[in-house]
């Protein structure tokens, strides 16, 4: 397993639940005795939370979008105001220790490579400490390490200051200066909403942005994702949920649109050193763009196997890889919500399983 964010330590729960056990130490087998089926997490942090331990301290409980519960252990009295960086890692590392999960960390997988050509052989993944030898691999390394970048004409030549969601601290740090944000997704409103209460601010989107009165209810999420697995399937880039789904309003994004935080303008044409040049010519001086422009899934070490098809994307059928069944995909494409990830987990488990236990 590779990451131990919430879409691994779901997985982890469940191999442990199908009588998987820790590979370090190894474990001991009485003579004649089948040896258990062993597993291991590595993971590139510092310590438990996955990617959100590095997510701003002004996104609060009481803000983030939706948190799910872990399997087998619900969260903690959530308190509203706590920021979600520190209680959602709080509640990874309870989660851990509690179910004594096999975790080494920190390490960077490098990369993972077949063994030989047996189709049924095992995996070598290779790590800043180390290599691993595996019948599969769970990969659920997310997206926060890998933010995407729009590439604009004169983009280097701005003399102000140009920043990604990954890099976001306070809106604080943005006092008296003009906030270019660029983006159409959560991330974009929520920040946007947050520095307009301490300096001027302008946003821009590539399409007009679609907005909900109510959440999705159990029919149109499901019917939501199938559009998202539908494009995995057939080997496309992944779209995120909420590129389907829109943007549902919210009583602060309300109170924003009504301070006339939400005017959106169609994207700029190129950068100059001291703004941009707008669709209909004219120019907007700036002092910060911040692109909350989204993420990739984080799969280069991965790139040894040549998953990628023809699309761009990898061909998924449920949470394997078509082209290599001993690798599964979770927190990836229809995968990547918090609920997602937690039946992702156990989906993958299931399939390893299965083949593990060969034909019959």
């Amino acid at each position: 397993m590779i990451g131990a964010g919430q879409a691994g330590l779901s997985a982890a729960y469940h191999l442990q639940r199908r009588g998987f056990v820790p590979a370090t130490p190894e474990p001991a087998a009485p003579a004649g005795a089948v040896p258990p089926r062993t597993y291991i997490v590595l993971d590139a942090e510092d310590g438990p939370g996955g990617a959100w331990r590095h997510r701003w301290k002004s996104l609060l409980m009481a803000t983030v979008n939706g948190i799910s519960d872990l399997p087998g252990i619900a969260q903690p009295d959530v308190d509203p105001a706590e920021a979600s960086s520190s209680f959602l890692t709080r509640y990874f590392a309870g989660y851990e220790e509690e179910l004594g999960l096999a975790i080494e960390r920190p390490l960077k997988v490098r990369a993972v490579r077949r063994e030989d050509d047996d189709p049924a052989g095992r995996l070598r993944i290779t790590t800043s400490r180390g290599e691993w030898s595996a019948r599969a691999v769970i990969n659920a390394t997310g997206t926060w390490t890998r933010p995407f970048w729009p590439i604009y004409p004169g983009q280097t030549t701005f003399r102000g200051r140009q920043l990604h969601v990954a890099d976001y601290a306070s809106a604080e740090e943005f006092r008296g200066l003009h906030v270019i944000v660029v983006g159409g997704g959560i991330s974009a409103v929520g920040l946007l909403d947050e520095i307009s209460k301490v300096t001027a601010t302008t946003w821009f989107t590539r399409r007009e942005p679609v907005w909900r009165d109510a959440a999705f209810d159990r029919q149109a999420g499901h019917d939501a994702v199938a559009l998202v697995e539908e494009r995995v399937r057939q080997g496309l880039p992944p779209q995120s949920v909420v590129a389907v789904t829109g943007l549902i309003w919210t009583p602060a994004l309300r109170a924003a649109a009504a301070r006339g935080v939400l005017e959106r303008h169609p994207m700029f044409t190129g950068i100059e050193p001291d703004g941009v040049r707008l669709a209909d010519g004219g120019f907007l001086a700036a002092d910060v763009i911040l692109w909350a422009t989204g993420f990739r899934a984080e799969l280069e070490h991965l790139a040894p196997l040549h998953l990628r098809g023809p699309g761009g994307g990898i061909a998924m059928d449920g949470t394997r890889v078509a082209v290599e069944p001993r690798v599964h995909l979770v927190g990836y494409g229809p995968s990547s919500s918090t609920i997602g990830a937690n039946r992702a987990g156990r989906a993958a488990v299931t399939g390893i399983a299965k083949m593990l236990a060969g034909p019959g």
